[in-house]
């Protein structure tokens, strides 16, 4: 069983920062592949990015040089970090825990979730 917790969500103006944080246990965590998602109207969720276990990266294509996914293994935690935000990028977000060392950027590729962090952007 995996246990992943999401910490550093909060409310900033556009054009702000955040960075997220997801706290994983069990011992493994540096095998697997990590992501982050957040829902949206026409969908259950959106990839948002996403980074396999030897740190290859990949993103959305509206937050490409915005955000930046990254982890330490020795802490069990990936981080998402978040500039230059926009209201559109208001969100729940949620990290989530690949069944493989892979990046995926659909929801099934996923097999543990976080509750989410409250991402909030006013113009």
């Amino acid at each position: 069983q995996v246990h992943l917790v999401e910490s550093g969500g909060g409310s900033v103006q556009a054009g702000g920062s955040l960075r997220l944080s997801c706290a994983a246990s069990g011992r493994t965590f540096s095998c697997y592949g990590m992501g982050w998602f957040r829902p949206v109207e026409d969908k259950e969720f959106e990839f948002v990015a996403s980074i396999t276990s030897g740190g290859v990266t990949n993103y959305l294509d509206s937050v490409k040089g915005r955000f930046t996914v990254s982890r330490d293994n020795a802490k069990k935690t990936v981080y998402l970090q978040m500039n230059n935000l926009k209201p559109e990028d208001t969100a729940v977000y949620y990290c989530a825990k690949n069944w493989a060392e892979l990046g995926s950027m659909r929801v099934e590729g996923y097999n543990y979730w976080g509750q989410g962090t409250q991402v909030t952007v006013s113009s």
